[in-house]
């Protein structure tokens, strides 16, 4: 899309994604997504009840009457994106097209993220590290992200979840939340390198999947083609096995994925292109934060 397109649409995001991040997530968000820790915030004279390990010494010693040190929790998060932009993700039968909705999903946490005073950063991930945008603050940062997340054109078409985890694990020193945005089109085994992320960051998963990748219709003849690799079938849709067996692939991808993530303890939800999103988010948010 040509610089006046594509500021319209970043434009349009923003107006969106800001809305909901200040009036549906904000406190959702604050209360869903944990800091790095307990970090000091001052000193105040001991009262009954407090932990004598708290004491300051130190003050106590110059006051000649005994301080405590007080925590509050660090609120202060850096979020990543890892955002799934393989060939997979230009399907849309039903709603929109996956990654424009990933896009936008993405660009909605980000500026929940900047609202909230974290940094914010992103892979873009297909079979290869397609690009990395290192976290940082503010609204100067984040646009180019959302350019970047609507416009950019991977060099390759394949899926490699594990390669993106892996990468994450060790190029994010420092613990981070993380969303794993992806229709999750992956027959390799990321299992182990979701766990190691999951144990060093806090990871979420994001699913979103076309309801046509669930059924095939029965129209007959058709010819498809692998969005990934490029090879083209025809297939018989009015053969009843050929659409059970399009359907079981289905469910068996999926039973994979939701054993993957839940053996790794991965908080995640999936969508359909044609639901609404701010829905599944705020059930997710809620969710996350009844539990801690």
């Amino acid at each position: 899309m040509d610089q006046s397109e594509l500021f319209k649409k970043v434009r349009k995001i923003e107006i969106k994604a800001k809305g909901l991040s200040q009036n549906i997530f904000a406190g959702e968000y604050h209360s869903a997504f944990k800091g790095r820790g307990m970090t000091f915030s001052e000193v105040r004279e001991y009262q009954y009840g407090d932990d004598v390990r708290d004491i300051d010494w130190n003050v106590t010693a110059r006051q000649n009457h005994p301080y405590v040190k007080v925590y509050e929790e660090e609120r202060e998060l850096t979020v990543m994106l890892l955002v799934d932009v393989s060939g997979s993700s230009d399907f849309g039968a039903v709603g929109e097209m996956k990654r424009d909705m990933m896009a936008e999903i993405a660009a909605t946490l980000a500026f929940s993220a900047i609202e909230n005073n974290d940094k914010v950063g992103m892979i873009l991930f297909s079979n290869k590290i397609e690009k990395f945008i290192p976290p940082k603050k503010g609204k100067k940062h984040i646009l180019p992200v959302i350019s970047t997340l609507l416009n950019f054109q991977p060099q390759n078409k394949g899926t490699d979840i594990r390669q993106a985890l892996e990468f994450l694990t060790d190029g994010i020193k420092k613990r981070c939340t993380a969303f794993l945005v992806s229709d999750f089109i992956d027959d390799s085994d990321y299992a182990h390198a979701l766990s190691i992320a999951n144990n060093k960051h806090d990871l979420i998963a994001l699913q979103v999947y076309d309801k046509r990748e669930m059924q095939l219709p029965d129209v007959g003849l058709m010819r498809v083609a692998d969005a990934e690799t490029g090879a083209e079938k025809w297939v018989n849709t009015g053969a009843k096995k050929v659409r059970e067996a399009y359907q079981r692939r289905w469910y068996e991808r999926q039973m994979k994925m939701n054993e993957h993530l839940q053996r790794s303890r991965v908080d995640s939800v999936s969508i359909s292109t044609d639901e609404d999103y701010t829905k599944a988010l705020l059930s997710l948010f809620k969710r996350r934060g009844i539990a801690r």
